[in-house]
């Protein structure tokens, strides 16, 4: 069997993988992702999904993070307005543990820190603002701010879709067994295994498996010298709270802040900071559920209990160990560990959705050297798949002007998902019939061949969860029926 080689072997499809393999490619390196289950299957698609500088790590005096996530903020919400849309955030000033001066004092330098930035900047609670205040138990006393929302799992799958645009190639479900440095005819480099024993030689790995990151290293008998720290964000999904597509960020008592966010018609409400040992412990707990809903309670009129979740999720977030005690206090900025005692091998510690572009324009700066190319900006002003939109709502209108078969709340959902790429998928269609059989929730089978053809999806599930959120609307005989196409389509 001949085996492949490539410049580079990314391991991990997360978010920070799919980055750095868009990134790569563009610079014209030939790439090879492998991801042991679906892209964006575990973290990547249980943040908060938010695109944010982080206000609150102003607190740990984390100033470079917030500025370049900022940056990227802006960048971000040019680059794919149908996945991101800006937000307005409330920040209430109700049962307060930091001075109104202070909260007053760190949004000003928030958008200081931002700089240039399209968004609307902050300013206090006005008389005005019965929609901010209306769903509030003691009224309109507080703060408005601005950052914006994401689907973070489409985000993960549309740099890959870029990645393999420009010749990446990108392969779910292949398990990272094992590699070793070698020299020899071939060159110095890497030869690594992947499942069922295949072999693939690679000039450098990255070595993006999140919260695998260490199991990965000791695969290829590296030792690091960074840490990680592994952390528990769990979220809860409930009925919604209060009308209106704005956000609440919300103080606790124990100096944490818990965000309220529209999702799905419905109420987003996390996150938590719980300490795990283990990746597989990504499983969200009755306290935490508890605290949640304890969280929401001190803030709105209406209120909720366990019994009311309808949704819930965990990630745990690999974080680099900067050796502080508290969770809630780990850095979220991220460390890039390079070993170039032999050939690269280049590990991720931490990282944000937010930053992840910047993230493997930074990864890239180190490997290019070594791998003998310059390394130059490439995605900074750059557009993602279906992102070449001017006005997001003129493009929704067009959308329902023409296909008003599709119905105003899908064409809504699939223009938010795929864009101005939706054209591609609807070429040549003219009626509901040439989407084909409706699986549930609106999904028909010309969008879940889309899915499979065009976005790596593999399964029901990463359908129904990841490439879209319908999921959350199936009964479990829906969910067996889109299963039940899947497996009789699934490589057709």
């Amino acid at each position: 069997m001949t085996t492949l080689a490539y410049d580079l072997l990314i391991v991990g499809g997360g978010i920070n993988g799919c980055a750095i393999a868009r990134e790569a490619a563009l610079l014209g390196l030939t790439v090879l992702l492998a991801e042991r289950d679906d892209l964006a299957s575990h973290t990547s698609s249980a943040s908060s999904k938010l695109i944010h500088g982080g206000i609150r790590y102003l607190e740990y005096y984390d100033f470079k993070l917030v500025a370049e996530a900022l940056r990227e903020r802006e960048r971000l919400v040019k680059a794919a307005p149908h996945i991101i849309r800006p937000m307005r955030f409330v920040l209430p000033h109700q049962h307060a543990v930091r001075p109104w001066w202070l909260v007053r004092l760190g949004l000003y330098l928030y958008d200081f820190l931002g700089g240039r930035m399209t968004l609307p900047r902050s300013r206090g609670l006005r008389a005005g603002d019965t929609a901010y205040a209306a769903p509030l138990k003691t009224g309109g006393k507080g703060f408005v701010y601005s950052d914006a929302f994401v689907d973070d799992s489409r985000l993960t799958v549309l740099n890959a879709v870029d990645a393999a645009a420009n010749g990446a190639t990108i392969r779910t479900r292949t398990e990272f067994t094992g590699a070793r440095r070698e020299n020899g005819g071939d060159g110095d480099g890497w030869l690594a295994t992947l499942a069922d024993g295949e072999q693939v030689r690679a000039r450098a790995i990255v070595n993006a498996a999140g919260p695998w990151v260490a199991e990965a290293l000791a695969r290829t008998g590296v030792n690091a010298a960074a840490g990680v720290r592994l952390v528990k964000g769990s979220h809860i999904v409930v009925p919604r709270l209060y009308e209106g597509d704005h956000a609440y960020i919300l103080q606790q008592p124990d100096r944490r802040i818990v965000f309220a966010i529209p999702w799905q018609g419905r109420t987003e409400i996390g996150t938590t900071d719980v300490p795990v040992d283990r990746p597989e412990d990504a499983r969200i707990s009755d306290d935490e559920v508890a605290y949640l809903c304890d969280a929401a309670n001190r803030y709105f009129t209406r209120t909720i209990a366990p019994s009311d979740v309808v949704a819930i999720w965990s990630g745990v977030r690999p974080l680099y160990d900067d050796g502080v005690s508290e969770a809630r206090a780990v850095t979220r900025d991220y460390v890039l560990e390079l070993d170039d005692a032999g050939p690269p091998l280049l590990s991720i510690f931490g990282g944000k959705i937010t930053t992840a572009r910047h993230l493997a324009e930074e990864a890239m700066g180190k490997l290019a050297p070594l791998l003998g190319i310059a390394a130059h900006p490439v995605t900074r002003a750059r557009v993602f798949p279906g992102g070449a939109i001017d006005d997001f709502a003129s493009f929704v209108a067009q959308v329902r002007a023409t296909w008003p078969f599709l119905g105003d709340a899908r064409a809504e959902r699939m223009a938010r998902a795929y864009g101005c790429r939706l054209a591609e998928m609807l070429s040549g269609v003219s009626d509901a019939a040439g989407l084909g059989a409706e699986l549930g929730g609106g999904l028909t089978e010309l969008e879940a061949r889309w899915m499979r053809d065009e976005e790596f999806a593999r399964s029901a599930a990463d359908a129904l969860d990841r490439r879209s959120k319908i999921g959350v609307e199936l009964t479990p005989e829906e969910r067996g029926r889109v299963g039940g196409w899947w497996a009789a389509n699934a490589t057709a």
